[in-house]
């Protein structure tokens, strides 16, 4: 009887340990249960709160910046205008063969395009362009210097009427647009205007490129408005791509928007560098063809303007010891 009390109480107390067994793991699982519940909970309220910081960080951030803009917008505006106005020093200053009557004071043009200076073990490359090339003397006259200069032909009137037929004789030429100037009292027939419309220009193209078979590229004659003026620019190299002629700025005026336009038609801008005879006195023409030279030395190549003047044919000539220093070259040889 002994015997069978003890198994019994063995027996409900082993019952006792494997409840207190099962409720302490059902405890357990409740407490890890409610700790990852609570983990869960407290991360996402954790990342409410890092967004929320981090947008109003963000907008004050963005506050704090518009601030600042509009504290330094006008000293950003003032340096601007400084750097345009050291680059337009010669901005009203125009090459003085736009000029009806040569005056003894001379007209400095505005500076050709910066460049970069470029090392180079060939012989660097100059080309000289004479514009204004009217008539048979003018021809001989170039030809006479026995150098390579790029004749450019203004296209006939009364006045010179066979200058496309000199150009024909010759293998490259190029062609002297007249172009709109804001101080020429005395410009050339058909010269092209700000206010012509896109069929005005495509057909005055049309007509140089008749009476120009062999052209390929033109350069402007004066053209200091409608150089200046990007609408008319634009509608003047839509035409001369159209008869697939490229354009060199003679740079009369600082004001040119040519190399924006260029730009964005996706063309190369090809410009002057500098003006051999604004000043017409052959020792100061000898100085600018030095200037010329040493461009060409300084940058690999550069590209100088005359005009068909005595001067300017005598300064060449006497000049010809420092021309050695580059490679003459006509102006296809550049481009």
């Amino acid at each position: 009887m002994t015997k069978r009390k003890s198994t019994r109480k063995k027996g409900i107390e082993q019952s006792r340990l494997l409840m207190i067994i099962t409720y302490s793991v059902i405890f357990l699982l409740f407490l890890i249960a409610a700790g990852g519940a609570g983990y869960y909970f407290g991360y996402s309220d954790g990342k409410k709160e890092t967004i929320a910081g981090y947008k109003k960080a963000a907008a004050k951030h963005q506050k704090k910046s518009v601030v600042i803009s509009r504290k330094t917008e006008p000293e950003l505006k003032k340096r601007l205008q400084e750097v345009l106005k050291r680059e337009r020093t010669e901005a009203d200053k125009t090459a003085s063969h736009e000029y009806s009557t040569p005056s003894k004071k001379v007209s400095h043009p505005p500076k050709g395009p910066e460049r970069p200076v470029k090392l180079t073990v060939e012989l660097p490359k100059l080309a000289i362009i004479i514009d204004d090339v009217s008539f048979a003397r003018d021809v001989r006259k170039i030809k006479a210097l026995h150098l390579p200069l790029t004749m450019s032909f203004l296209p006939p009137t009364s006045n010179h009427p066979d200058s496309a037929k000199l150009a024909a004789k010759e293998t490259y030429y190029m062609v002297h647009l007249p172009m709109e100037a804001k101080n020429f009292s005395s410009p050339e027939p058909s010269t092209l205007d700000t206010q012509d419309s896109q069929q005005q220009i495509l057909e005055r193209i049309g007509e140089i490129k008749q009476l120009f078979p062999k052209v390929k590229h033109i350069n402007n004659h004066t053209g200091s408005t409608f150089t200046s003026d990007e609408i008319a620019m634009n509608r003047l190299v839509f035409a001369l791509r159209k008869e697939k002629i490229g354009f060199i700025d003679s740079r009369t005026t600082a004001k040119t928007v040519v190399p924006y336009v260029m730009k964005n038609f996706g063309l190369t801008y090809v410009a002057r560098d500098i003006f051999l005879d604004h000043d017409p006195d052959i020792a100061a023409i000898k100085k600018q063809i030095k200037k010329a030279v040493n461009l060409a030395r300084n940058h690999g190549s550069a590209i100088a303007i005359g005009h068909p003047h005595k001067e300017t044919f005598e300064a060449l000539r006497q000049s010809k010891d420092v021309l050695k220093k580059v490679q003459l070259v006509q102006i296809d040889a550049l481009l």
